[in-house]
């Protein structure tokens, strides 16, 4: 006899496993089937995400900053610590720890809120049966009234760099190198190889980043990208635009073997020789073999599973949710749409206010925004005012001994209602909530503006922005600023 089940969710990343926590809740049966194993062969929940993804990469970019402001940071603030070594084997234990402990909260969290976790690779049949092929290769069925597809995105593999997982690899290899390479090569210089890039060079290695764009960060707003490529390059990140990589060849044997890389740019052709390469050139939807072709799921040509404004697929009582379907490829969207979906079910009213969707680059300083851009704006032909505030002027900001960067707020010249808020500076990803949390409630620059920010804290440079949108700024000089 099949097992059945109100809901059954592929996948248990920050998409799946909250969809099914929230399904719980609720009342639904609900399972979640996931194939994840370790490193060490055990099956975990939590995905990409908590597994190589989101968690371990901040937790070596903090322990990489904490390394580099023990050795650069503290002589201002009359502290002397002599000689800082480094111990890689124990910061790298410790993000695992900090992995180890997250996993282990989800699966107390399903039992907790009794969902039935299936260890296996889970497959959509048609009517809404899920075919289930266990680590030791069973293959059993249940049924479902609901399918939520939540299998997320994996590395995109490049044929010019073939990753080896040794020498040359991907973003999850780049979070478990052994030892600090001498010379890092990183392939692409988004959000992900930044990020990777930072933590190599704070730690030791001379990085070198091969980006194919001609504009730095164009998904950022075009100053704030300026403002980082200048405060990057003085770290002493080498970002090279418009390199086209052509070639990236292993050479050498054993403990002498290097990685030979050949790119194009508008100069000519040039070389270069990298300890280890990183490709980091972006990431593509899990939705092969998540479903058999006899259901007829529509698909586009990227691989993304099409989706309406429910996130319901092609398939009544089937849906997508996460990096498998339209959208920024973030973890907290992918919550943000789980707990749509299990409302959905459930006979109630969600929606998820894609508009608003933040986005942050976990670098120093940091890079956050929210909303639109500028050249957004100025492409639509939108009248918008701008207001800024540089962290240099924040008292707060220069206790810490971080001033770099500023805070940029964009509202509709006519209505005041802000268009877009773009920072960064010091806290950055927890600043930007406080912009997300005004516009979801339609807040002006004004409304910001008329309320009370504690002194001295980072938050008062957005409360300094909104005052600027309208040439009010206290703790600047300015001019007012009208577009």
């Amino acid at each position: 006899m099949i097992d059945k089940y109100d809901v059954v969710i592929l996948g248990a990343g920050p998409a799946g496993y909250v969809a099914a926590i929230r399904c719980a809740q609720l009342g639904l049966n609900t399972a979640c089937v996931d194939n994840w194993l370790d490193a060490n062969s055990k099956p975990v929940l939590g995905g990409t995400c908590l597994n190589v993804g989101c968690i371990p990469s901040k937790s070596l970019l903090e322990s990489s900053e904490l390394f580099a402001h023990c050795q650069h940071g503290l002589d201002e603030h009359g502290i002397s610590l002599g000689k800082v070594s480094l111990d890689l084997t124990t910061m790298m234990s410790r993000k695992e720890k900090v992995v180890s402990d997250l996993t282990k909260g989800i699966e107390a969290l399903f039992k907790a809120n009794k969902v039935n976790w299936i260890q296996g690779r889970g497959r959509l049949l048609v009517n809404k049966n899920v075919e289930v092929t266990s680590h030791d290769g069973k293959v059993s069925n249940v049924a479902a009234n609901n399918v939520i597809i939540a299998t997320g995105s994996s590395p995109i593999n490049i044929s010019a760099a073939p990753c080896d997982g040794d020498m040359i690899v991907n973003s999850t290899g780049a979070l478990a190198f052994t030892g600090v390479p001498k010379r890092l090569g990183v392939i692409g210089a988004g959000v992900i190889g930044l990020e990777l890039g930072s933590v190599w060079k704070r730690l030791g290695a001379d990085v070198v980043m091969i980006e194919a764009q001609e504009e730095f960060l164009a998904i950022a707003d075009a100053q704030i990208a300026r403002e980082a490529q200048r405060a990057l390059g003085k770290q002493g990140l080498d970002i090279r635009l418009g390199a086209r990589l052509m070639s990236a060849e292993i050479q050498g044997k054993e403990k002498s073997r290097k990685v030979a890389v050949k790119y194009k740019d508008a100069k000519g052709e040039h070389s270069e020789t990298f300890d280890k390469l990183i490709v980091a050139v972006g990431r593509q939807p899990n939705s092969h073999r998540v479903f058999e072709s006899a259901t007829q799921l529509v698909m586009d040509e990227r691989g993304f599973i099409h989706v309406n404004s429910r996130c319901e697929t092609s398939i009544p009582g089937v849906y997508a949710i996460g990096d498998v379907v339209r959208g920024p490829m973030l973890a907290h969207k992918g919550s943000e749409e789980g707990v749509m979906v299990a409302e959905l079910i459930a006979g109630h009213a969600a929606k998820v206010n894609y508009d608003l969707v933040p986005s942050v680059i976990y670098t120093q300083p940091e890079i956050a925004w929210v909303g639109k851009t500028e050249q957004h704006l100025k492409t639509a032909g939108e009248n918008y005012r701008t207001g800024s505030f540089p962290f240099v002027a924040s008292g707060r900001a220069r206790a810490l001994g971080d001033t770099t960067g500023l805070v940029k707020i964009l509202a509709h010249e006519k209505t005041d209602r802000i268009l877009g808020v773009h920072i960064i500076g010091p806290q950055a990803s927890e600043l930007i909530a406080q912009a997300v949390l005004a516009m979801e409630m339609g807040a002006s620059s004004e409304d910001v503006a008329l309320t009370m920010f504690a002194h001295p804290t980072l938050a008062e440079s957005f409360h300094e922005a909104a005052l600027a949108v309208h040439g009010r700024a206290i703790h600047i000089a300015q001019k007012r600023s009208s577009k």
